[in-house]
């Protein structure tokens, strides 16, 4: 869900936060959110805890700092030529998330501690916008091929493929595979074409 890129330039100021961001990463990967402590990041990242705690003020701030810069970095939006090809890359994109393990236990804890944070839920709500809008370039592109009616509500075609993955992984606990994920790309492709997205 929030693979690092390279640094980002900015003098120690941007430094510190990406040391800190890393650190916050590697610990969720390590410990979960419920056992990640701002001393446990901050030895891990090379920086006093005082600083730490006076600009991102506990675990929460951190997690949701982590977020945040998350946003801003690129998301692999299919491009198979077909709107079925890209729904179906974009459910098996968020799957091998899930499944990957050195970031799939990070992007689990995030959702998990959403459900309880209202801090880290507000970061969370705006990387998944985020991540809306930038798939919403599948759906323009399926528009200008004549494959989906133009006036189809883009974000709401993407949150119905991806959303029996999370239900699946983060409510009933059942398993996730590939035939789950083209399964539901090819729900919300059916639904899209019915004009289910389209705005009333």
């Amino acid at each position: 869900m929030t693979r690092s890129g390279t640094v980002r330039p900015g003098g120690r100021t941007a430094r510190v936060r990406e040391a800190v961001r890393e650190a916050t990463l590697a610990e969720l990967a390590e410990k979960g959110y419920d056992r990640m402590t701002v001393e446990g990041v901050a030895l891990r990242a090379g920086v006093h805890k005082t600083t730490v705690y006076r600009r991102w003020g506990s675990v929460e701030g951190l997690a949701a700092d982590a977020l945040d810069l998350a946003v801003a970095e690129p998301w692999p939006v299919p491009d198979t030529g077909t709107i079925e090809g890209d729904l179906r890359e974009l459910t098996r994109l968020v799957l091998d998330g899930f499944a990957d393990p050195e970031m799939g236990p990070v992007s689990t804890a995030f959702v998990r501690a959403s459900a309880r944070d209202p801090v880290v839920a507000r970061a969370l709500r705006a990387f998944f916008a985020a991540r809306h809008e930038q798939s919403a370039l599948l759906v323009t592109r399926a528009v200008e091929r004549g494959e989906l009616p133009g006036d189809i509500d883009a974000a709401d075609l993407i949150r119905t493929a991806v959303a029996p993955l999370y239900y699946r992984l983060f409510v009933t606990g059942e398993p996730v595979d590939e035939q789950v994920a083209d399964r539901a790309a090819a729900a919300a492709l059916a639904a899209a074409r019915a004009g289910v997205f389209r705005p009333r």
